[in-house]
């Protein structure tokens, strides 16, 4: 095109994520249906039961309703909200950019944690934000520096701060106390505190009052929770004041009939997300005794999905990959010599073990 774009855009990568590449399985001669996909951290275990019922009854032939108001509502009264403290989005990274097109400005900066999401980056440069980026050690298995990121909130005053929590690719979950330490830091920030896995922490403290804060919005998921990843659905919650602004710049109906009504179903299927949670932990324990027992770096997480020392990370998910396996290679998040799974059920957990008994043995 003779029109150049924005100059910010101009160098900017898409963000990397898990799941398969069905160019690189057609390269490769290999069939999507046969792939064991741990590189994803949804649930498993499928959708809940009479996802199929709800399909065949969908109004396909009329437009969504834009505010999603039948979900909106249901979520507000299963969380003790207003409706109007309620946004639902198509998946996380709709609501990301539509946080960062909200509150940044040209020029702003914004303070965001690593190892983490990559999207938080994307969303942010998107606005045309300055990045400001701390690390986390590898002899502390890449954890947040709590005291260190109030020093820097305290130092820098960002105008927003991204903290997933459990944390993208590490799963570490912070206290409610190390929290409040960041907010009391900066009270002049947005503290954007995605809680997409928070389904799969064995005990996650209560979050919501935070929001009377004033200066929190908080991300949650139902796309990971339901395995409802083909029709893209989560949600905001922050202040009356906050939600009005993300609605006014949300696009007429982005969420589709079909993650709406599934989303109802979800909702009245509590016993049904408790069973494969249970289910998902049990998975994890077994898998990370397996890996451990082969002689690989299993680090310690709260959520479901973990990290793996595996050295050479893009190799050893190829070397998988060809063996029907795929994994996460981490390299993106800036850990090249790891990879992240996520437990799936008994039988496939073994493959994955025997798969990784066979390469530890060829390396």
């Amino acid at each position: 095109m003779s029109v150049d774009p924005r100059p910010e855009l101009q160098y900017l990568k898409p963000a990397e994520h898990g799941g398969p590449d069905l160019a690189e399985l057609n390269e490769l001669g290999l069939s999507p249906d046969l792939i064991l996909d741990f590189s994803t951290c949804i649930n498993p275990f499928g959708p809940p039961p009479g996802w199929r019922k709800v399909l065949r009854s969908l109004p396909v032939e009329f437009y969504p309703d834009s505010d999603s108001t039948q979900l909106r509502r249901r979520l507000a009264s299963k969380l003790g909200l207003s409706g109007e403290r309620v946004l639902v989005g198509a998946g996380s990274v709709e609501l990301l950019r539509l946080t960062t097109l909200s509150f940044l400005s040209p020029g702003d900066l914004v303070l965001i944690p690593q190892p983490t999401f990559g999207e938080y980056e994307m969303a942010s440069r998107l606005a045309g934000a300055r990045v400001l980026k701390v690390r986390g050690r590898e002899e502390d298995d890449f954890r947040f520096d709590v005291e260190q990121l109030a020093h820097l909130l305290r130092r820098h005053r960002p105008r927003m701060i991204f903290l997933c929590n459990p944390n993208n690719p590490t799963g570490q979950y912070l206290k409610r106390q190390e929290v409040e330490v960041l907010l009391e830091a900066s009270p002049e920030s947005l503290l954007v505190l995605d809680e997409a896995y928070i389904s799969f922490v064995r005990d996650p403290w209560p979050s919501l009052d935070l929001l009377n804060r004033g200066h929190v919005l908080i991300l949650r998921s139902l796309t990971k929770d339901f395995s409802l990843a083909g029709v893209r659905l989560g949600y905001a919650l922050a202040s009356e004041k906050g939600i009005s602004v993300l609605r006014r710049v949300q696009p007429p109906w982005s969420v589709n009939v079909v993650a709406q009504k599934l989303g109802l179903l979800a909702l009245e299927r509590d016993d049904w997300l408790e069973g494969c949670r249970r289910k998902l932990w049990r998975e994890q324990v077994f898998l990370k005794r397996g890996i451990s027992r082969l002689g690989f770096q299993v680090l310690p997480s709260k959520a479901h999905f973990f990290l793996v020392r595996v050295g050479r990370a893009t190799r050893f998910r190829k070397l998988l990959l060809q063996r029907g396996i795929l994994v996460r290679d981490c390299t993106s998040f800036g850990l090249p010599d790891h990879i992240r799974l996520s437990p799936r059920s008994r039988s496939h957990n073994r493959r994955l073990l025997l798969a990784l008994s066979e390469l530890r043995e060829a390396l």
